[in-house]
């Protein structure tokens, strides 16, 4: 086993008995046909069961919808890559001449998809009582200091939640103006009967647009309601 591979694995606290399922995990699709995509597919269920499970017991009264965005906030690609990235994936993985080049190795997707594949890698080097257990690791400060769960929320998801508790009719968006050529824009406009309100919000995706026109209203009803 090379110096860097044994220094990676003692920096993650782990070891494997098959070297070549972590070269393998390490491989990214740029450097052949012999890369780590099949490994990362594997990684993704895997860690998403775990991550799962363990939301699951600490939120024991929280709603499904609740449950799945704790789980994306521990899953997504920023996350995943920021732990690869302080755990020195990046300078590790093998990448083709091109990618590398272009600073493929410190590309989130290229750290998270490594990062999934090397859990993939690790189940079947080991077991999965494994791959728990060196998630939780490396997961503690993350899963100790996980934000409330509206903070989670989307805008709409919120503005709607509020009005749904004050038996209030839900927002209407409407869709003012489109530019599709580029750069697109759209522009879309909230309104809530019952408030007298309106904002008016303008992005690249019409569903950018009713977020920020959404977040605008909540900031809107706080104001009016402070005052």
């Amino acid at each position: 086993m090379s110096d860097s591979l044994a220094r990676f694995q003692q920096g993650l606290g782990i070891e494997f008995a098959d070297e070549n399922l972590l070269k393998l995990a390490l491989t990214h699709r740029s450097f052949g046909k012999k890369n780590n995509e099949r490994l990362e597919f594997l990684g993704d269920a895997v860690l998403g069961y775990i991550i799962s499970e363990k939301i699951f017991s600490m939120y024991p009264e929280a709603a499904e919808g609740d449950l799945s965005r704790l789980r994306s906030s521990m899953v997504r690609k920023e996350t995943l890559a920021e732990l690869a990235r302080a755990n020195g994936f990046a300078d590790i993985i093998k990448l083709g001449l091109s990618e590398l080049k272009s600073g493929g190795s410190n590309r989130d997707s290229v750290l998270a998809d490594s990062f999934e594949a090397l859990i993939g890698a690790l189940l079947l080097d080991k077991n999965i009582d494994h791959v728990r257990q060196y998630l939780l690791v490396v997961y503690k400060e993350k899963l100790e200091s996980m934000p409330e769960i509206d903070i989670l929320k989307d805008a709409k998801t919120r503005l709607q939640e509020l009005l749904q508790a004050r038996k209030m009719s839900l927002p209407e968006y409407v869709s003012v103006n489109e530019k599709t050529d580029h750069p697109q824009e759209f522009t879309v406009l909230c309104k809530i009967a019952e408030f007298k309100l309106e904002t008016t919000a303008t992005s690249t995706s019409k569903r950018k647009a009713e977020q920020l026109a959404a977040s605008m209203m909540l900031e809107k009803i706080e104001n009016a309601e402070a005052n």
